[in-house]
Parts: structure tokens; sequence; C-alpha cells
């Protein structure tokens, strides 16, 4: 029966989720039964994408990303996929009539990471745009449950929330993507010099993304509010830790919230819940 195959696909795709992000697996786990599995499927199809691009050094990465281009419109159009990622996320993107532009948008980006080391502010926003916010709303589209008045009433910030998650990763990843991988994302920046009055601008940016994004999360349907708000709490604290971090630290290590403290985030996330989203 092929419900076997299904619920194998939505396994696949939410170890994958508790296998490279706690925070994340954290927030779904705190949104209402329904909604888990399709966010699961959603990140495990963006990780997918991901991987190949940060990870697979040893292979073609361009071919690779062509074939998983091919293959996600092939799963889209014949509601199933081998891949058991691919028959999962092709499952949300059917059910929740998630656009495909939102899809393209997102892979456009990951190609550009095959090519593109520097970027500008224009390069910078679209990158954002494809790697983020997009995906920020593929979720929405969940969340929303068929209610379209809603999704376009949260759009701009479910994308300031994606934005801002994003670029705090970007702070955080500094050394590895510098460094290691050869790409800056900022724009306008001396890496080699990276110093705290581009930190300042880079963190009044964020905060501003932030503080547009809680307006957002208060809107959002009951059974999305307390799991977003997690993961926004979340990242709010990673946010916070970066900020008091000298800039020649950021640029030579990576910050991080060790994961035994993680469970401590999530009660005070809860604690605060009440309050913060009044």
């Amino acid at each position: 029966m092929k419900i076997l195959y299904d619920n194998l696909s939505a396994s696949c795709s939410k170890k994958t989720t508790q296998l490279y992000s706690t925070s994340f697996s954290l927030g779904i786990y705190f949104l209402k039964p329904a909604l888990r599995a399709p966010i699961y499927a959603i990140y495990g199809f963006v990780r997918l994408a991901d991987e190949i691009v940060d990870s697979f050094h040893d292979y073609d990465k361009v071919a690779m990303m062509a074939e998983i281009r091919e293959a996600t419109v092939d799963a889209i159009r014949k509601g199933i996929s081998i891949n058991p990622i691919l028959n999962s996320f092709q499952h949300v993107v059917n059910a929740y009539h998630i656009e495909w532009e939102l899809i393209d948008t997102f892979l456009r980006s990951m190609e550009m990471d095959l090519m593109k080391k520097e970027h500008t502010r224009d390069t910078f926003h679209e990158y954002v745009l494809g790697s983020a916010e997009v995906v920020g709303l593929m979720c929405l589209r969940v969340f929303s449950e068929g209610d379209d008045r809603i999704f376009q009433e949260l759009k701009p910030y479910a994308m300031k929330l994606g934005a801002a998650f994003q670029k705090v990763n970007f702070l955080r990843d500094l050394k590895a993507d510098y460094q290691d991988l050869g790409r800056t994302y900022f724009p306008e920046v001396n890496f080699d010099h990276f110093s705290r009055r581009d930190k300042e601008i880079i963190q009044a940016e964020i905060q501003e993304d932030f503080d547009n994004a809680l307006i957002g999360i208060r809107k959002l349907p009951g059974g999305a509010r307390r799991g977003v708000y997690l993961a926004y709490y979340y990242y709010k604290k990673l946010f916070l830790r970066i900020k008091e971090t000298p800039a020649e630290k950021v640029m030579n290590a990576r910050i991080r919230i060790p994961d035994y403290d993680k469970l401590g985030l999530m009660f005070r996330s809860l604690l605060r819940h009440q309050f913060d989203l009044l």
C-alpha cells in the first residue's frame, strides 16, 4: 500500500530535520500535530538542496542541482517520487497549493551559491529572498491551512522572519562561509577587516527584521503560533549572544547555543509566550 511509502517518506523528512536542526525540531514539536509533518517535509527538501551546495565538494554540484530541480518538477507533476524526501515534499506542495514560483526562487538561490562568491546589495536581497523568505512563505501556506486571507495578511511578516533567521545564520557562520567556502554574503563589507561598525550595521538590519516578524507571529493561527514563536525566541537569543561577541571573535569562531542550553531556552520561551504575544 502506498500509505506505507508515504509514511516512510514523512519519517525521512522528520529524521532529516532532527539530525540537522535541534532548534527547528523543537519549534515544530510545539505546532499542532496536523502541521508537523508538512513542516518537516518543507525543511527536509530545503536541507536536501542546501547540502548539495554546502557539503558535496567532491561531486558535480551543478549537475546535482540540475537533477534535483528536474526531480522536484517531476515529483510535483506526478504526485510521487522514488526519493522519499521529494515524495513527502510534493505531497505538501500539492495539498497546500504551494506556488511553483516559491520553489523555483528557492532553487535559484541555491544555484547562486555554486557561482557567486560575493554579493552586491541587489544580489544579496535576491539571495535572501530565495534562500529564506520564500521558505517562510511555504511554511505560511501550511499555517494558513487554505485561508488565503490569512496568507496575504501575514506574508510580509513571514518574509521578515525568514530574513532574520538567515542573516543570523550568516553572522554565526562567517568563519565557515568566508574561510572554508570562500563566500561573503553581506555586501559592502571587507571581511579581511571585519569591524565593530560593520557588525553594528548588520545587527541593526536584523533587529528591524525581528521586530517586524513578531507583529506577524502574534497574528498567526493558534495552532502555529507557539511553535513559530519558539523558533523566533531561540534565534533571538542566538542573535543577542552574537551581539555581545566582539567582531574579531565572530569572524574567527562559530557562535552557537549548546544543545544542553536549548531545552532551558525552550521552557523560558514557553513562559514568555503568554506575555510577548499579547
